[in-house]
């Protein structure tokens, strides 16, 4: 291919890490800059300049709006912003820890293979095949050969007592947990010793200071997540700084203690360090169930799990404030503000774990299981039933008067050569008058096989059949815009055509399905409620984030939780619609008191879920309320889920509050042991003061015996 070539044909270029493409735009560039000034910079410039049409798409983590020229070029350029800080709060990266230490270079190094071996082996624990990668930055290749050749030295002459002295050295939470883990596994500090020496062993290391290590290397570079890697440790300077990615790095090692500013402005090799880290923080995928999100952080919400070591990155540097600050601040720039989080922690109150109903009460939960599609006996109403319109390609054309010398606003003409018209037509009268033309155009999408169908419709005896009863593809009507009156067998062709590949991309999606069981088993409550410590990256004022005590807490919602009996954990620190929720329940107390001997109000910090009847999805109700009540031949239990929830959200997640109002009548405890109690299992109305305020106190009112008064604070 020549340039030239590229004068016939529109166009669409892709570029990565487009930020080289911005050298012509900068008034100063470097030596590298400009070389790639008379290389592929060049050349892609000068195809996308072939032809008035083509199209450049520009894909970069580092675009420098901080410079006056490219945000000039880029302003109105930008389709779609989405920055590191997002990606961070979205949960698609790892967390990223500093751990900082008095310790010397070498012992830090210690300390970073000990959490490397705890993930292997939690990781392993749980069947998961990632390797844990270590990296060693150092400043200068000098620097990285020597303290290569000084570690595994070091290795050499390993014994327990030097992991010993490394774990109880270090106050860090992590190590503490990691050594707890070590101790319930009975794994020895010899037998750790023994694992590090032979897993970052000479062969198990890599070094890439050079350019020709990386030349050389880049295939293995590339495969570090494979699972048949045998790798545990890099070595480098800051060869890996860009177009590197690797997910299962966790652990970076600072091998300086320099600090490069001296004035107020962040050094360039602090940047640098900070981007390095940013790579680093790229999510490792794993899940432990099929539940879990594969590529988010799935602890923040339980912040003690011991998982949540892997999918944190831990960056081990000296104990120097000044340093510690410009690194954070670096972060921040890149968008990685790692502080701005708080943690808080949901203790159960004493006088609730020593209370007989904790010790041995139970909760009724429901559990999901497999739908075969032996019910399935059409297309999904959504996709049959859309509104599915095409239009034949005409020669329309149109002119723009832009400038006009008596300065009125431009003006425009459009030319339509044909008049369209439109032609409603089901697929089946399509099929009706040309059987060849649907069939024809159902052979071009791989999903609507025989085999395919069949596995996703298994009532259908054949292809004929699909195409033509109504409740499958017979039943799809489209719009089709003609020039013709009547469009000729071509126009049906492509509308076919047309309609069957969006219909192909719904069903090539369509996955196993399941439905909520309507038997609710039970779970002691003393297992599923516990103490949990919850980590908030946006918090609220007066809502999330903050005590139901706090004074930006509105006052007729604030409340000591610590002393009241009825609430279980020591405070809420939930939404304000959650808040509010609280403070609605406690007026009714006294109240309920009448009719109930024991009431609890339990928050659900993702201790427990719930499927809906309908299609399986995934429910963790904010709150459960239970009230009991002795008879003189029996006890009674009422176990009611709640969900306060925002005006915002309300028709988003309609269907959680179908879920909860079916359950009165089909929701089902099952009694594992034959006992005196009557269960009874219940779901309110949403608790919203905007929108559900009228049904919510009349589903209240239901558990009162009487009709509530007042209002919703």
């Amino acid at each position: 291919m020549t340039l030239d070539d590229f004068e016939a044909y529109n166009v669409v270029l892709i570029s990565d890490e487009a930020h080289h493409l911005n050298v012509d735009t900068k008034k100063k560039v470097s030596k590298e800059e400009e070389e790639n000034r008379h290389s592929w910079e060049h050349t892609v410039k000068t195809i996308f300049e072939r032809n008035s049409e083509n199209v450049l798409l520009e894909f970069t983590a580092t675009c420098d709006l901080e410079n006056p020229s490219i945000k000039a070029a880029y302003t109105n350029r930008i389709i779609y912003n989405y920055p590191l800080t997002n990606f961070y709060r979205d949960r698609y990266s790892k967390d990223i820890i500093t751990f900082r230490s008095n310790l010397s270079t070498m012992d830090r190094a210690l300390q970073a293979l000990v959490l490397s071996q705890y993930r292997l082996k939690l990781f392993e624990k749980h069947h998961k095949s990632i390797r844990p990668l270590v990296l060693f930055k150092a400043a200068k290749i000098a620097d990285s050969k020597t303290f290569e050749t000084k570690f595994q030295s070091r290795l050499q002459t390993l014994v327990g007592a030097d992991i010993e002295r490394i774990v109880a050295s270090s106050e860090q939470p992590i190590m503490k947990m990691a050594n707890s883990y070590f101790e319930a596994q009975q794994i020895s500090y010899d037998a750790l010793a023994s694992e590090l020496k032979e897993d970052f062993s000479e062969r198990h290391c890599v070094s890439v200071n050079s350019k020709d290590d990386l030349g050389e290397k880049q295939l293995l570079l590339n495969s570090l997540e494979d699972a048949s890697n045998p790798y545990r440790a890099i070595f480098e300077v800051e060869k890996l700084d860009e177009g590197w990615d690797v997910l299962n790095l966790f652990d970076i090692v600072r091998l300086y203690e320099t600090r490069q500013s001296g004035g107020k402005k962040i050094s360039p090799a602090t940047i640098r360090e900070a981007q390095l880290i940013g790579r680093g923080a790229r999510y490792c995928p794993f899940r432990l169930n099929e539940e879990q999100p594969a590529y988010q952080r799935k602890y923040d919400d339980d912040v003690e799990n011991e998982m949540r070591v892997c999918e944190t990155l831990y960056y081990y540097c000296q104990n120097e404030h000044r340093y510690v600050t410009e690194l954070k601040q670096a972060l921040r720039e890149i968008g990685l503000d790692t502080d701005h989080y708080i943690e808080r922690q949901y203790i159960l109150k004493d006088t609730f774990v020593a209370d007989d109903f904790y010790k041995k009460g139970i909760i009724f939960l429901n559990d999901r299981e497999l739908e075969g599609r032996e019910g399935i006996h059409e297309l999904l109403p959504t996709v049959r039933d859309s509104f599915y319109e095409y239009r034949e390609p005409t020669q329309s054309s149109g002119s723009d008067l832009v400038l006009r010398e008596d300065g009125e606003a431009s003006a425009s003409i459009d030319y339509v050569a044909e008049q369209l018209h439109m032609t409603k037509m089901s697929i089946a009268d399509i099929a009706d008058t040309s059987y060849a033309i649907v069939y024809k155009a159902l052979r071009k999408f791989p999903v609507f096989e025989y085999r395919h169908i069949h596995e996703l419709f298994p009532h259908v005896d054949s292809i004929r059949s699909f195409i033509t009863k109504p409740e499958y593809l017979g039943g799809v009507t489209i719009s089709i815009h003609s020039i013709a009156q009547t469009p000729g067998a071509q126009v049906l062709y492509d509308a076919v055509c047309y309609v069957l590949g969006k219909i192909s991309g719904k069903l090539e999606t369509t996955v196993e399905t399941y439905k909520g069981t309507s038997e609710f088993h039970p779970k002691k409550i003393s297992d599923v409620f516990r103490n949990k410590t919850v980590k908030y990256t946006e918090m609220h004022e007066g809502g999330l984030g903050y005590s139901q005590n706090d004074p930006s807490v509105q006052e007729e919602q604030r409340i000591d939780l610590s002393k009241e009996d009825w609430y279980a954990y020591m405070d809420n620190y939930g939404t304000s619609e959650e808040k509010a929720f609280v403070a609605f329940f406690r007026d009714y107390v006294e109240k309920l008191r009448k009719d109930y001997d024991a009431i609890f109000l339990v928050r659900n910090e993702r201790l427990f879920h719930l499927y809906s009847f309908d299609d399986g999805l995934r429910f963790e109700p904010d709150f459960v309320v239970f009230l009991k009540k002795k008879h003189a031949s029996h006890t009674e239990q009422l176990q009611v889920f709640v969900e306060p929830k925002g005006t915002h959200l309300l028709e988003k997640d309609a269907w959680k509050e179908a879920f909860l109002l079916e359950m009165k009548e089909h929701a089902i405890p099952v009694k594992v042991f034959v006992d005196d109690c009557d269960y009874k299992i219940w779901g309110f109305h949403f608790f919203n003061r905007d929108e559900r305020t009228a049904e919510f106190q009349n589903d209240f009112a239901q558990i009162c015996h009487d009709t509530p008064e007042g209002t919703i604070p």
